[in-house]
């Protein structure tokens, strides 16, 4: 089995709105009660204790007017969060989440067909039915598990669906002869192994003074009047179409590799440590949105039966010569690396090509 999420845009009635915002708000204020609550108990107990939704509602009764399923999400997510952080050294304490600047969002599960497309809306618990945008419907066979109603900073509302159903992932030994490496640009997202750049568009970038002329007008409103708001709006709608576009090359660009290739080698890099500030680079980084296109990149390679190769980042891809295999250092600033051995080649498709290499010998080392 696997899951599937198709993301639907919601037009909800004011009775609606009204009814999602104090969701949001309920599901906030468990997650602060519960943990505080278990803060205070490891002070006094050593022990987080076990807190569940129910144990408030009675001494704040608005919980009881919203979906309880939403509440029992908030729950589980507050474990796996608690359980995150002392598994993992990337995940740290859970915070609490305030009014203005958390995420405006809940999930809810369906039981007994309680969330289900309908027509041009979608049934939810205690919502009924919400007018939809349905651009994308789900296969016959496929099984509603839940779904997750959001609002953006813009003021747009979100519900995302997510579907079960019997995958068909084709069994096939993937070619060898089909295979290209990927060196990651800072000024064109990748480099493959044949020499071409994906140049992407810095969608940032080009909507930059369009933004700051934006904010510009948004700093100078009064907090809290009707040109505040309007405003804030404004601004949001700016960043989120700069994330559509982005998010749309991304995908047309990794569907086209995923269908064109059935290897495809990558290095495994630390992509939060490359946008640092102190490599001057953290603007084009995030502009380019490189980690993400790997994500998109991974999981479309694997519905097709296809492989993606992660070579370590500790791999010396830029420094090996890939005619002769030498090793030498270069400067950030050279972008060819010319070799004792005479070969003359830009610095990452060199890279690139060291990158496909290792990557194919990797693979053959799990088929061995």
């Amino acid at each position: 089995m696997a899951n599937r999420a198709y993301k639907y845009r919601i037009y909800p009635t004011p009775e609606q709105t009204d009814l999602f915002t104090r969701t949001f708000g309920c599901c906030r204020k468990i997650w602060n009660l519960m943990l505080s609550d278990k803060i205070r108990s490891y002070e006094d107990t050593g022990a987080f204790g076990h807190q569940a939704p129910a144990m408030y509602k009675e001494e704040y009764p608005f919980l009881r007017e919203v979906d309880s399923l939403a509440l029992a999400n908030v729950q589980m997510h507050l474990q796996q969060a608690m359980k995150n952080c002392f598994v993992s050294r990337h995940c740290r304490f859970p915070k609490f989440k305030s009014a203005k600047h958390s995420r405006r969002s809940y999930t809810t599960n369906n039981q007994k067909n309680s969330i289900r497309l309908c027509g041009g809306g979608i049934r939810l618990p205690k919502i009924s039915i919400v007018k939809a945008k349905l651009h994308r419907l789900p296969g016959e066979d496929w099984t509603i598990k839940s779904a997750t109603v959001s609002q953006d900073p813009d003021g747009c509302y979100y519900v995302s669906i997510l579907f079960e159903y019997e995958a068909s992932i084709p069994d096939r030994k993937p070619d060898p002869e089909k295979a290209i490496g990927l060196d990651y640009k800072s000024d064109g997202l990748y480099m493959d192994s044949m020499g071409h750049v994906a140049g992407s568009p810095k969608f940032y970038r080009k909507s930059q003074e369009k933004l700051a002329k934006a904010q510009r007008s948004f700093s100078r409103k009064q907090r809290g009047s009707k040109g505040y708001e309007k405003q804030r709006v404004k601004v949001a709608s700016v960043h989120k179409h700069i994330a559509n576009q982005r998010l749309d090359f991304l995908h047309k660009l990794s569907t086209e590799i995923a269908n064109r290739y059935d290897v495809v080698c990558v290095e495994d890099l630390d992509m939060k440590a490359i946008s640092n500030n102190g490599f001057g680079l953290g603007k084009a980084t995030t502009d380019n949105g490189y980690g993400e296109f790997l994500r998109m990149l991974e999981y479309k390679l694997a519905e097709r039966g296809k492989r993606l190769i992660r070579v370590s980042r500790w791999y010396p891809s830029s420094r090996t010569c890939s005619c002769c295999g030498r090793k030498m250092k270069l400067a950030l600033s050279e972008r060819t690396y010319r070799c004792v051995c005479g070969a003359v080649i830009d610095r990452d498709l060199n890279a690139a090509v060291n990158i496909l290499r290792e990557g194919l010998r990797l693979l053959q080392e799990e088929a061995a």
